[in-house]
């Protein structure tokens, strides 16, 4: 009973596109191969050898006819299921080596073993045994420009046989060879036969092809020969030495590509920097724009709370526009005290307001005079450097006693203390009593010379003026401060009867300013995102150039049973490992500049944001994804036989 072919071609016929021709290379080819043959097929260069060999290997389909392997009809099979019987069953030794010059020895016998999903330490040792067995136990951690060529061939070997290799196919292997070396070529091929392993012989000398036991001769692409060779082979064994493939461990393949795409980012460092670079300025820009933002609100912020937290002024008129505001004298210090007992009010200060000059000996300055109630320092936050405050009794019987700022100490008494030495504010002698300690205005008017009396004196003593300018009100800072102000307002209508006030709540301008400033951080950050989406389409551009330069890297991954997924994944994960470690650098970068910043001496510091940096790694993470899927997916859908033949 005859043997069942092993690999059955019947009526196959391949053509190629040659402009608006098409050129026939295989025509109605028929040929069947036992397992355990060693078989040559030869005949001139054009003959159609190659692409014959290139379609037993399942790396080319025929344009008509059949292909079966063990029984198996290989023309309704996808390039992934192509992809696998590659990996079951075949084993290829390339004219050119085509070994990958990143990886040593070890690691180009280990690359078919990672497709079929053997164990890390199995794999290992296996690539191992196998190069010692062909004479490389010295050679395991060199490079293929460390190796001779016979030699690199040897590693080619190694690798066809790491899966088992029941066919191995050989395309010209004594070709690129001397003869000493083609010679211990074509003595392993035989032992490699004589174990039981189906051998394919690609050549166009005659005297190689005498080793085999059957040739078959090509002449324009039909067969004209094919007899066996009376040349008597050595008994050889069926024995298979294909291992059983293993179940595909999804972490290993992804650790892989990891690795991969670190060894290709490493061999390429300058490339690689100028990849990240746009990516770099990009992430640098976001990061630095918010904390910038945050910085600066936080400052302006500051400034607002010179002036009181959380406070509202109620002030006369309608406005700031209205002209008959000075004209309106309802407010008095009962509404003060009436505010007062408001259970959402921390405290409450009425003021009268003026402006004079201030003597003292020989020395007279302008000054503003503020009149305000014993809780006034404690509704604005101003804090005492020296003295003290005055008290109900002092506000009771109109003391003359006064509270100066910094500045005002600093320009009559330079070089004294001043507590307890008089004043005169215009004509009214004061007795100073504390001074308060340096505060820059929400407005930055710091140089300007303050000073503050009981209300009832400036009123009584000073002025003569029986209502208030104004009245501020601190809230207590768990009560919503739009609420307070409702009920503020509601409070002095009930009194008055009208509403002959406004008020001026601070808390609102808080909100406006961080409004205004999270607009402007948004508005600069778009920018800033701009320079992203330039990074990405370098990065994407850079990708396209690496898998044009790769592409013999990608045919050779597809020959030793790399699925389309796994050529993905390789170049996907490697544009995301450049967009994340060019994210990293742009934190870097930008907490750099905020050192720098710092250093300069500015106003305000830069206030980095954890959710911006996360938003940052996230989002140079999706620019690898969505710039690094194009040229991903294009080297994925390289056809295996074009890539291979590019230099």
């Amino acid at each position: 009973m005859n043997e069942p072919s092993l690999l059955s071609i019947s009526g196959v016929y391949r053509s190629f596109s040659a402009g608006e021709q098409q050129l026939t290379v295989l025509t109605d080819i028929d040929l069947d191969i036992k397992r355990g043959e060693m078989v040559a097929i030869v005949g001139a260069s054009g003959s159609g050898k190659s692409t014959l060999m290139n379609i037993l290997g399942c790396l080319d389909k025929p344009s008509k006819g059949q292909y079966f392997i063990n029984g198996q009809d290989t023309s309704t099979m996808d390039v992934d299921q192509l992809a696998t019987l590659r990996r079951e069953y075949f084993g290829f030794i390339f004219q050119r080596y085509h070994l990958l010059g990143d990886l040593d020895a070890v690691g180009n016998v280990e690359m078919p073993a990672i497709y079929a999903g053997k164990d890390k330490k199995q794999r290992s040792e296996r690539a191992k045994n196998l190069l010692s067995r062909l004479g490389l136990s010295d050679r395991l951690d060199h490079k293929p420009n460390q190796l001779s060529g016979g030699q690199q061939q040897r590693v080619s070997v190694a690798r066809a046989l790491m899966n088992g290799g029941d066919v191995i196919l050989a395309d010209e292997p004594t070709g690129a060879l001397d003869s000493h070396s083609g010679k211990e070529m074509m003595k392993l091929l035989q032992e490699l036969h004589q174990d039981g392993h189906t051998i394919i012989l690609v050549t166009h000398d005659m005297d190689v092809a005498h080793f085999a036991d059957r040739i078959i001769e090509l002449k324009d692409g039909v067969i004209i020969r094919d007899v066996v060779n009376a040349q008597p082979t050595a008994q050889k064994t069926l024995a298979q030495e294909r291992t059983p493939i293993t179940t595909w461990l999804n972490y290993d393949r992804y650790i892989e590509a990891f690795k991969m795409a670190l060894i290709a980012m490493l061999s390429h460092r300058l490339r690689t920097f100028l990849t990240m670079l746009g990516i770099i300025i990009g992430i640098a820009s976001v990061v630095s724009v918010v904390a910038l933002g945050e910085g600066s609100q936080q400052s302006v912020l500051e400034n607002i709370s010179a002036m009181g937290t959380n406070t509202i002024d109620v002030r006369s008129g309608s406005g700031f526009g209205d002209r008959r505001s000075a004209k309106v004298r309802t407010l008095t210090a009962q509404d003060s005290e009436a505010l007062k007992v408001l259970p959402y009010v921390d405290s409450v200060t009425p003021s009268i307001k003026s402006s004079g000059t201030i003597r003292y000996g020989n020395q007279a300055v302008s000054a503003s005079f503020n009149g305000v109630g014993i809780d006034y320092f404690r509704v604005r936050g101003y804090q005492l450097a020296q003295g003290q405050y005055w008290d109900e009794t002092s506000e009771t019987e109109m003391a003359q006693e006064v509270v100066i700022d910094n500045n005002t100490r600093k320009s009559l008494f330079p070089d004294r203390s001043a507590i307890g030495e008089v004043i005169f504010l215009d004509d009214l002698p004061v007795r100073i009593i504390g001074i308060t300690q340096a505060k820059e205005s929400a407005f930055g008017n710091s140089d300007s010379l303050e000073v503050w009396i009981p209300y009832t004196t400036l009123s009584a003593r000073m002025v003569g003026q029986k209502y208030l300018d104004d009245i501020t009100v601190r809230i207590n800072q768990s009560a919503p401060s739009s609420a307070a102000e409702q009920g503020i307002i509601s409070l002095l209508k009930m009194r008055h009867g009208t509403e002959d006030f406004f008020t001026i709540n601070t808390d609102t301008i808080r909100q406006s300013i961080e409004k205004t400033t999270q607009t402007m951080t948004l508005l600069i950050s778009a920018i800033a995102v701009i320079s992203l989406i330039v990074g990405g389409i370098g990065v994407m551009n850079i990708m396209l150039v690496s898998v044009t330069e790769r592409t013999r890297e990608i045919g050779v991954r597809m020959a030793v049973g790399a699925r389309q997924g796994d050529i993905l994944r390789q170049f996907l994960i490697e544009a995301v490992l450049v967009c994340l470690c060019g994210g990293a650098f742009g934190i870097g970068l930008a907490y750099l500049i905020g050192q720098i910043f710092a250093f300069s001496g500015g106003s305000f510091q830069m206030i980095y944001s954890t959710s911006s940096i996360v938003a940052a790694f996230a989002c140079s993470t999706l620019i690898g994804i969505v710039f690094g899927y194009l040229p991903a997916r294009n080297a994925a859908q390289l056809d295996p036989v074009d890539a291979l033949s590019r230099e």
